[in-house]
């Protein structure tokens, strides 16, 4: 028997598959979204400057961003053409497409740093509106973060070619030690040895340095199905244009997530009421809101890999169950998380009036943009998981259209129209179901067409 035939993608029962996987890699992305958290409330409790503190490393904040959209979308496009070359039998191929992989981590890695030494600097000043000791800390962990940012690109890539080849336990791991590993040494290097701005730096790359070598381990040493050959990374044009056929979508994804944040931030602070709370509130649930998300897209790019492997073995019957159980599961995931959240929601936004900067009044809106925006929580699901299958089945605009909808489209005029009105601190934060909704709907007529275009009149059943 081959080892595509005994890659457990191929042969597990679906239904067991998509948990199997599935389960690591929500933890995975879960944590993903407290690395930022964890900084902002460390820094934010470290003394008097702490306020200015959080200031400079929300400023920071974008370009991380982009540090994590282009690491994700090369990820993305990685998986999804490592992932169909293993379900294709292609072992040699996949493994120059890891190695490819590969080296355009190290290339995005050499602009990021020649940005941190000479444009860390410029670009928080742009922002921090003449309050020097702002402009100093930012710089401080901007240039700290981006010129050693390898650590950030690389793990995004390896946890991938973990990924693609179904070895999820082991890209969790690495996850979770990098994370425990940053949480330890930002109480270490703020606190005890009063290092400030510069110890949160610090503390975030070694966690993200410590992951990347953990996955480096897992992956040279159990991923049999890929070639870890140096002679691998030489650079081929049709495999990094085919890794970028979906990852190019996949990084422009990512990047709307800042868009939206940056433009209701914008709309918010235009409504008539305390803009204080509104953003304030805002700024808070979208901290909370990213479980939610992450661990949907923990499911999406569960499917990717489940799918694009199927997909290339052109096996019909696991196609159509990984589609069913996919939705089937991140609609369960994302149902219970709104009922936790439901549950739970203004012990969730009490957690950062421990920060000094909640005040009461912060706190109830927040708790109210918790529970309206989580019933649309389950949609959210939907249209992510959507998209997952879109890009296993070749598709790069459609899922690209799916994120700008329910990111961009649907959510600033909304928005801006409940912000026009009275008791605004309340309705504001119906925009985002309503995006949601509006935003399935539309996915699932796209499903439909591109399951009849890619599936059906393709692969015999």
């Amino acid at each position: 028997m081959n080892e595509t035939q005994t890659n457990k993608m191929a042969v597990m029962p679906m239904k067991s598959l998509i948990w199997h996987m599935g389960l690591p890699m929500i933890v995975s992305m879960v944590l993903q979204a407290f690395y930022n958290v964890v900084d902002s409330v460390f820094v934010t409790n470290m003394g008097p400057e702490g306020p200015m503190a959080n200031q400079a490393l929300t400023i920071a904040f974008p370009i991380q961003i982009l540090i994590i959209a282009l690491g994700v979308g090369t990820g993305v496009g990685l998986n999804a053409m490592l992932s169909k070359n293993l379900g294709e039998g292609k072992r040699l191929l996949a493994s120059k497409v890891a190695g490819n992989g590969i080296f355009l981590g190290v290339c995005f890695y050499v602009l990021f740093l020649v940005f941190g030494l000479f444009g860390s600097e410029w670009f928080i000043r742009m922002f921090a509106g003449g309050n020097e000791t702002v402009a100093v800390m930012g710089s401080t962990y901007l240039r700290i973060c981006t010129c050693l940012s390898f650590g950030a690109i690389e793990f995004t890539l390896y946890e991938r070619l973990l990924v693609s080849t179904g070895k999820t336990v082991f890209s969790t791991i690495a996850q979770i030690s990098g994370a425990l590993i940053n949480i330890i040494l930002d109480y270490v290097f703020i606190y005890p040895l009063r290092m400030g701005v510069a110890g949160a730096a610090w503390a975030t790359v070694i966690g993200q340095i410590a992951s990347m070598v953990i996955a480096m381990i897992f992956h040279y040493k159990a991923n049999g199905e890929i070639d870890g050959s140096i002679r691998l990374l030489k650079p081929e044009a049709g495999i990094i244009k085919g890794i970028y056929r979906i990852g190019v979508s996949a990084a422009i994804m990512q990047m709307l997530l800042s868009v939206m944040m940056a433009g209701t931030n914008a709309i918010l602070g235009s409504a008539n009421a305390d803009p204080v709370v509104l953003v304030g509130s805002f700024g808070i649930y979208y901290k909370i809101q990213q479980i939610a998300l992450f661990s949907s897209f923990g499911l999406s790019n569960t499917i990717i890999s489940v799918l694009s492997f199927n997909y290339g073995m052109k096996d019909r019957r696991r196609v159509d169950d990984c589609i069913k159980y996919g939705i089937a599961d991140t609609i369960l995931v994302t149902f219970l998380i709104t009922v936790l959240f439901e549950i739970f929601a203004r012990p969730l936004a009490g957690l950062f009036g421990l920060t000094g900067e909640a005040t009461a009044e912060i706190t109830e809106t927040c708790t109210i943009a918790i529970r309206i925006a989580a019933t649309g929580y389950v949609f959210m699901g939907f249209s992510v998981a959507v998209q997952g299958i879109l890009q296993s089945i070749r598709y790069a605009i459609r899922p690209l259209a799916i994120a700008f909808l329910r990111l961009v489209v649907f959510v600033f005029p909304i928005a801006w129209v409940f912000t026009r009105l009275d008791n605004v601190t309340s309705l504001v934060w119906w925009a985002f179901p309503i995006s949601e909704l509006l935003t399935a709907v539309i996915s699932a007529f796209i499903l439909k067409g591109s399951y009849k275009e890619r599936i059906a009149d393709s692969l015999i059943r």
